[in-house]
């Protein structure tokens, strides 16, 4: 539960920090996750965001520039896709999705099957859109923007598309938002394939047990366990932290990897 703890710790943090600010004028951390600024001096940039608006052929301000090379630095550098796990509010509905799944028993027969490269395919559409409409395509309808800034400024319309996002993961396709259609999902995949902070398995401590398999919202990541000693190496993982809280064997945790090492 530790990985979880802290996640939810920072998840919120974040949105508290939002809201305070909006609402308060405590300008510690100001704006949304699209665009935002930290105490007043430093820029934060959705380089996503800001990608589509350079391919739509809209001007883009130099402050938003650096915010995007800062956040893309960021998660490049430290772990696979962890603002997907650490940072994204729809990661705490699809959480929520998975434990009403599971609670009630929908099993996956009665799902729909989608491909987990869908999401690349759907990254590729959202640029192709913004360049042929001159717009931010996966900006102006992103539902990760209506919950986060539902949040912020207390706009009700949240609501409908939180219960949707619940409601398409429990009904539709288990994991389906986050797992097989998020565009920015994949963006951050792509990013972050040279990330340092990754999940070691120690094959000798294993006892097979798959608990982590289990919980694991990327599965297909985990195709070393019970195998062979090493690292995670696919950037698909959210680095979340799931497996090694349900690890009973010390077998998994989170280190540092050496690429010199690995080329």
């Amino acid at each position: 539960m530790k990985f979880l703890i802290l996640r939810r710790i920072t998840q919120i943090s974040i949105l508290v920090l939002f809201v305070i600010a909006n609402f308060y004028g405590v300008k510690i951390l100001s704006g949304d996750l699209s665009s935002s600024i930290v105490f007043g001096k430093v820029p934060l940039s959705d380089p996503f965001a800001v990608l589509q608006i350079f391919i739509a052929g809209l001007s883009i301000s130099a402050n938003a520039v650096i915010g995007a090379l800062i956040v893309f630095a960021f998660y490049a550098v430290i772990a696979p896709r962890v603002f997907c796990s650490w940072v994204c509010p729809v990661n705490l509905l699809t959480d929520i999705a998975f434990k009403l799944k599971n609670k009630f028993g929908f099993k996956g027969e009665r799902m729909l099957i989608m491909s987990k490269n869908l999401r690349y395919f759907m990254l590729a559409l959202s640029l192709v859109l913004s360049f042929m409409l001159a717009q931010p395509a996966f900006e102006a309808i992103s539902y990760i923007g209506i919950i986060q800034r539902g949040v912020i400024f207390g706009a009700s319309s949240a609501i409908g598309v939180a219960i949707g996002i619940i409601a398409f993961d429990v009904f539709v396709a288990g994991r389906g938002i986050c797992g097989h259609l998020c565009p920015l999902g994949a963006f951050w995949a792509l990013a972050s394939k040279f990330s340092l902070i990754r999940v070691k398995h120690d094959e000798e401590a294993c006892t097979k047990c798959m608990k982590c398999k289990l919980v694991c919202p990327e599965v297909q990541v985990l195709g070393l366990i019970g195998k062979q000693s090493g690292f995670v190496s696919s950037s698909e993982c959210i680095s979340c932290g799931r497996c090694i809280d349900v690890c009973g064997d010390e077998a998994l945790k989170f280190s540092i990897r050496n690429l010199r090492r690995e080329k």
